[in-house]
């Protein structure tokens, strides 16, 4: 699977601007602010129907512009597939695949299997653990569209029950009837999350150190680990225990949505014990071993976006990472970059087509 063309209208800092892709290897290369990462934020979007970078949808208009239009055409399984994400301020964004659109965005997740390496990944060490939630929600949602639905589903009672605290909160009232229906239904859409986000995790922790290892010359020892309230005991279970202290706060405390995914280096927390060098080979480890696990569910290879790939690594990491990436097991990947010359060098050792795309 590659992208052949590339169209952007008003979006972001791109007025109109059509590129032409090789299929193996293709480099945005200019200063900074010429709009490199948001050509690859484009190709993201035609993904997942959304900026990796700036959620806001009405924020990736072209400043003084009334709508974005990006469009891109794909060869998928030998069948061409063009895909279109349009949006104009006060309508819904659209998401077209060959001029038909789709009713559901999540109908789309998994169509385009995409992975992106990014200087903000680093957000996944520094944020909260809604961060790594939801790292671990796409990677799963991708292959698996009964896990993306029970999410929604999820979420969705999540919302009306914390709805519900308030609303006995403010009125000084309370009826345990009601909130017992929600929290079945929490409990209905939850347990299957866990069970496979927790199945998930024991493929993939030995897949992401395998690529540790291999970027670091198995320099230092890493690991991941599940933290989930639902390891104790089931959710009605948790509900029910926790019920004082959510009508206190008036929001659900405990449940899949706190889910999080502890980094460690050395079996101590990365985020303070990791260097910069470490934390970036730790994340880069973590997007690789995504690319594997979603090729291995999907049986095609990946489109892999390589934002920035050069920052803060020293030159025996990207060495390493190139090395990964010289290999059939990739299929088309972007990368962008402020030096030209490096860019080139770096590709050359690289033995496969590419082209490079000064902005």
């Amino acid at each position: 699977m590659f992208l052949n063309r590339l169209t952007l209208v008003n979006y972001k800092n791109f007025e109109s601007s059509t590129f032409e892709f090789d299929t193996k290897i293709n480099c945005f290369v200019g200063a900074n602010g010429i709009g490199k990462t948001n050509a690859l934020d484009a190709i993201y979007h035609l993904a997942f129907g959304k900026s990796y970078f700036n959620p806001v949808a009405t924020q990736n208009i072209k400043h003084g512009e009334e709508f974005f239009v990006v469009d891109g055409q794909f060869n998928k399984n030998e069948r061409d597939e063009k895909l279109i994400v349009s949006l104009k301020k006060g309508q819904k964004k659209v998401i077209k695949r060959n001029g038909k659109a789709y009713e559901k965005f999540s109908e789309h997740i998994g169509f385009i299997p995409l992975v992106i390496i990014s200087p903000a990944d680093r957000d996944l060490i520094s944020e909260g653990s809604d961060v790594r939630r939801k790292f671990i929600d796409s990677v799963i949602s991708q292959s698996d569209k009964a896990y993306l639905k029970d999410l929604i589903g999820y979420n969705k009672i999540l919302s009306q029950r914390n709805a519900l605290l308030k609303y006995f909160a403010l009125n000084n009232t309370y009826n345990s009837d009601t909130l017992e229906v929600y929290n079945e239904q929490l409990k209905t859409f939850g347990q299957p999350i866990f069970e496979k986000r927790d199945t998930f995790l024991k493929t993939f922790i030995p897949i992401f150190k395998k690529r540790y290892a291999t970027i670091s010359n198995s320099s230092e020892s890493v690991n991941l680990k599940y933290k989930s309230d639902l390891f104790e005991t089931d959710l009605a279970e948790l509900l029910k225990n926790n019920l004082g202290k959510d009508r206190a706060i008036q929001y659900t405390s405990i449940g899949i949505h706190k889910d999080d995914l502890i980094f460690q280096i050395e079996d101590y927390p990365i985020k303070k014990f990791g260097s910069q060098g470490q934390q970036k080979s730790f994340l880069i480890a973590l997007k690789l071993a995504q690319f594997d696990f979603i090729k291995q569910q999907s049986g095609v290879p990946p489109i892999l976006l390589l934002d920035d790939i050069f920052d803060k690594l020293d030159e025996n990491r990207v060495a390493q990472i190139i090395k990964m990436v010289d290999d059939t097991h990739f299929g088309q990947i972007f990368i962008s970059d402020t030096h030209t010359e490096r860019t080139e060098n770096v590709v050359k050792q690289i033995h496969q087509s590419y082209k490079i795309i000064k902005l």
